[in-house]
């Protein structure tokens, strides 16, 4: 889940370091970060990752690579389910962000690699993971970065990889609640935009359908080979 807030870039340093550029929204709190997320689920947090781990598939021994890491939570439950054997690496563009995540990281005794990184530009090497995980970050970002974050997860995969993504799908004026006050600001990405927009960068959907936690969906996505999907590394 990426941070959000109504800062358009992330400008301010953090430990010693100038964070990454992205036209996404970001927030640099990470207790406000926590504070919202139990709140939207309830304090029931720990369900909305089982789900989303599930939906994965994570195995034992993989590679999987989180993308909007916020303060690691996600990237942490994953790295117990691949084990030893297994990596886990969280992108976000936040430091404040990351330097939570690696304290809760230290905390569990897992070790996840933290990198700051936006969506757009993703600080690894092509076909790198087995699975990317991105998840209630989609609708962050506008339309030209949010195709180029596509692309860059395109890039990433490996050949038999896999990505799921989940996002809101939007209430209806019948079924507000406060997640959908959570959201709304910053709007939504149906389940079949996010099929159009993972298959023109060359992955396909595999599955796809409700969460089962509000009105949250997901599409789990594989690779066309020889797709004519232009992927590439952003200049």
């Amino acid at each position: 889940m990426q941070a959000t807030s109504r800062q358009q870039t992330s400008t301010e340093p953090a430990l010693g370091s100038q964070a990454p550029t992205t036209s996404g929204i970001v927030l640099h709190s990470p207790i406000l970060y926590d504070l919202t997320v139990w709140l939207a689920f309830f304090g029931k947090e720990h369900r909305f990752r089982n789900n989303v781990l599930e939906l994965a598939h994570v195995a034992s021994g993989e590679s999987v690579l989180d993308v909007g890491c916020g303060t690691g939570t996600l990237a942490i439950a994953a790295k117990r389910r691949v084990g030893t054997g297994g990596s886990v690496s969280g992108v976000d563009a936040s430091p404040e962000m990351l330097a939570r995540a690696e304290k809760k990281a230290k905390a569990s005794g897992m070790e996840v690699l933290f990198k700051a990184g936006v969506a757009e530009k993703l600080p690894f090497s092509d076909a790198s993971f087995d699975l990317v995980l991105c998840t209630v970050m989609l609708h962050h970002l506008p339309a030209k970065p949010r195709q180029r974050c596509a692309m860059e997860i395109r890039r990433v995969l490996k050949p038999e990889g896999r990505v799921l993504a989940v996002d809101f799908e939007g209430f209806s004026d019948q079924k507000r609640s406060f997640l959908s006050h959570f959201h709304r600001p910053h709007g939504h990405v149906g389940v079949r935009d996010i099929e159009r927009l993972l298959g023109e960068a060359g992955l396909r959907s595999v599955e796809s359908g409700p969460l089962g936690i509000r009105d949250l969906q997901f599409v789990l996505a594989r690779p066309i080979m020889n797709s004519s999907a232009h992927v590439e590394r952003n200049s």
